[in-house]
């Protein structure tokens, strides 16, 4: 049982090893082809929409993390069979740690956009692999022979070790050099020709707890299908429209610098959030008008109905032509926040449309837009039977009190942020209790593409209390009470939270 469970570390051991060792060649050259994240990408792809928005609401963003280490272990899992394998048919066991590294291999090499060096990290994960288990097979073969428990059982524990400290070594290796790497958006940005009107008095600043006007960008949310962030070189990076257009156009990051720059302030909201869900942050943008982007290359006679945006990678998205250019402020963006873009939002340049969900509008690390129709093209989440024009629906949140939480008797006060993007907010109303419904206090208006802040002073009584929020915008629309989930066109329904007050 011991000798087993020694063959079955040989195997994890070796793996690892591979592992590792492929992951540094990745953070070398392509991040997105170390072999882990292959298959765990290939596994996004594949995992059907219901189980996706199950992990989504359940995991939060944690579910790549638990993706990654759910790939991981049912890998490891396979290597240590390897292991025990190898110990009696050796060229068995190595040619089980060639075929997860294969597979690996091949699904990096069948994502869009791949090249040559996406298959290098799986062959060297295959070689690694295949050199350490074979050496720690041989000296566990050559201590048996020799029916000694000196130095050569001494000898199969310093290789052991030896191999897990490599790999220990190679994944540091990987980690610094991929996070050297990432950390580097060394541009200046340019001065906007039309800035947005400095932000107003934030109530997060009155009401604590209070979901802050702006939202800093260490804080905004992101989710997208990536496992790992892709390395754009802005000085490279360039901006092709092509399609249905009078003339092909490629733009670099200084042809859109010497544009007429614009500063929006604007909301963003992910079709996968919930009813009260975080997946929403409010931000500056600096970039030029969509609508510039385009005339260059000429659209006044297009038959298309969609803009089909690529990323670096190959990742789609598919914006309504008529909604990106019916005088919204649709833009292309390089800054957020009065910086450049950071790169898990699209460095170094990204699409904002307002009013539209981002799977609809907010291609990040965007390379190509090609003028086209749905009926020819079909983006990423148009295959998986997702809307194709989804408007984000009126909508409102409680930030604080928490639910479930545990609230002091007395004066207090119910607050949150509401949002219905393009229209804007006119009122929130507050039911406690299921009682009537009560006008909450507005913060400022910062504009109809950007969310409010309100609060409703509360008189808070021991006992456990149910709270509902309710936005109308400025078009006498009430937040609907129709319970939806995100699928296929964003959430709907009242937010309503159970909270204590001893």
């Amino acid at each position: 049982m011991l000798t087993r469970l020694l063959n079955a570390l040989f195997g994890v051991l070796a793996t690892l090893a591979g592992v590792a060792a492929a992951h540094l060649v990745a953070a070398l050259t392509v991040p997105a082809a170390s072999p882990v994240l292959a298959v765990g990408s290939t596994v996004i792809d594949l995992t059907p929409t219901p189980v996706k928005e199950w992990a989504i609401r359940n995991f939060g963003t944690n579910d790549k993390p638990i993706l990654i280490g759910s790939v991981m272990v049912g890998v490891l899992v396979l290597a240590a069979v390897a292991g025990i394998v190898a110990a009696r048919w050796l060229t068995a066991g190595l040619l089980m740690i060639v075929g997860l590294a294969g597979l690996a291999g091949v699904l990096a090499m069948v994502r869009p956009g791949a090249g040559p060096l996406d298959l290098l990290p799986s062959v060297v994960a295959a070689v690694v692999g295949v050199l350490a288990l074979t050496w720690l097979v041989r000296m566990e073969k050559a201590q048996a022979d020799e029916d000694v428990d000196g130095p050569s059982r001494r000898g199969v524990l310093v290789a052991a070790g030896a191999v897990a400290v490599a790999a220990a070594a190679f994944g540091s290796a990987g980690r610094f050099i991929s996070a050297y790497r990432l950390k580097g958006t060394d541009i200046t940005l340019p001065t906007a020709t039309d800035p947005a009107k400095p932000l107003p008095m934030s109530l997060d600043q009155k009401v604590a707890g209070i979901s802050p006007f702006k939202t800093p960008n260490a804080d905004f949310y992101r989710v997208d299908t990536r496992l790992s962030l892709p390395i754009v070189d802005a000085d490279t990076w360039k901006l092709t429209i092509d399609g249905d257009v009078d003339q092909e156009v490629t733009l670099t990051l200084d042809d859109l610098f010497e544009m007429d720059v614009i500063e929006r302030d604007i909301t963003l909201t992910c079709v996968s959030n919930d009813v009260g869900g975080p997946y929403i942050g409010a931000a500056t943008w600096l970039g030029v008008r969509l609508t510039d982007v385009l005339d260059k290359a000429g659209i006044k006679n297009t038959k298309a109905d969609q803009i089909f945006s690529t990323d670096v990678d190959g990742m789609t998205i598919s914006t309504p032509l008529s909604v990106a250019t019916d005088g919204r402020d649709a833009m292309i963006v390089f800054g957020m926040n009065g910086q450049p873009l950071p790169r898990e939002h699209g460095f170094p340049v990204r699409m904002v449309v307002p009013g539209l969900y981002g799977f609809v509008s907010a291609c990040k690390w965007i390379t190509k837009m090609t003028l086209t129709t749905y009926d020819a093209e079909q983006a990423y989440w148009t295959e998986r039977e997702w809307a194709t024009d989804a408007p984000i629906k009126i909508s409102s949140r409680i930030d604080t009190p928490k639910p479930l939480s545990d609230n002091d008797q007395g004066r207090t006060f119910i607050g949150g942020v509401a949002w219905a993007q393009g229209v804007g907010i006119e009122k929130v109303e507050v039911r406690i209790d299921g009682g009537d419904w009560q006008v909450a206090q507005m913060g400022p208006d910062a504009g109809n593409d950007y969310w409010r802040q309100w609060f409703l002073e509360w008189d808070a009584e021991p006992g456990q209390h149910f709270l509902a929020s309710r936005a109308t915008n400025k078009a006498g629309e009430v937040q609907t009470a129709v319970r939806m989930r995100p699928f296929p066109e964003g959430s709907s329904g009242i937010q309503e939270i159970a909270v204590n007050v001893g």
